[in-house]
């Protein structure tokens, strides 16, 4: 029996969609205003986050609801992995660390793999067709902001192997509306995106300390450039 999953994880997450991207972090990446050091933080954190997403994902290929979606195209372990060598070196898997809000994170998608794989979706649903629907615009900011060249450091956006965006999400939803599921455990699925919402909030959010601290140098040497140029002029936003 249809539940039509697909429309009603679309509906069920505006709200939370809409505050993950005003968190500070995020708000400030749309507008342009990207710190290379915060970024790659973020590039790291993802990785675990993706790696323990594909793992459990790979592990379930033949389970009735999680198997439909498990789509190849989709998987970013890689693409990261390109990104994490260009921002750290060839050694980076020696100098990333977990940050608390993403251990959190992989803690969660390990925990309902082994619970509730159904649920597994709800994260699913909420990073890869996110990825996949705001990547390339996400991928321009970023390139102009660390004035980035071609693909360095932003291979995460690409999805090479798939051709047509459009096409491949009216296919993922396909798959969403005929998984075989009743209307309880979609709502599960629903709440659970909502967490997944949550918990990606919690790590923009450690990261906003890093971009204010940011900000605040440039600002800071900024200032100290007009008081040695003898400008006594008040700054203005």
């Amino acid at each position: 029996m249809s539940v039509a999953l697909a429309s009603q994880l679309r509906t069920g997450t505006q709200k939370s969609h809409t505050m993950a991207e005003n968190t500070g972090f995020v708000s400030c990446f749309l507008k342009g205003v990207v710190d290379k050091a915060s970024y790659r933080t973020l590039v790291a954190d993802l990785w675990h986050v993706y790696s323990a997403m594909e793992e459990e994902v790979g592990k379930l290929s033949n389970h009735p609801v999680v198997g439909p979606i498990a789509f190849a195209q989709l998987s970013r372990r890689h693409a990261l992995e390109k990104d994490l060598s260009y921002y750290f070196g060839a050694d980076w898997r020696n100098q990333i660390q977990v940050t608390p809000a993403a251990q959190e994170y992989v803690q969660r998608i390990h925990q309902i793999a082994a619970d509730s794989p159904e649920l597994l979706v709800g994260h699913h649903y909420t990073r890869y067709l996110g990825d996949l629907s705001g990547g390339q615009i996400l991928k321009t900011i970023a390139q102009k902001a660390m004035n980035l060249n071609d693909d360095d450091g932003l291979h995460f956006y690409e999805f090479d192997a798939i051709d047509d965006d459009k096409a491949f999400k009216i296919t993922y939803r396909a798959a969403l509306d005929n998984l075989p599921i009743d209307q309880a455990m979609a709502d599960q699925i629903v709440a659970e995106a909502n967490h997944a919402f949550h918990l990606n909030m919690k790590m923009f959010q450690e990261l906003e300390g890093n971009l204010v601290a940011a900000i605040g140098k440039v600002l800071f040497g900024f200032l100290t450039r007009r008081q040695r140029s003898g400008s006594t002029s008040p700054v203005v936003a």
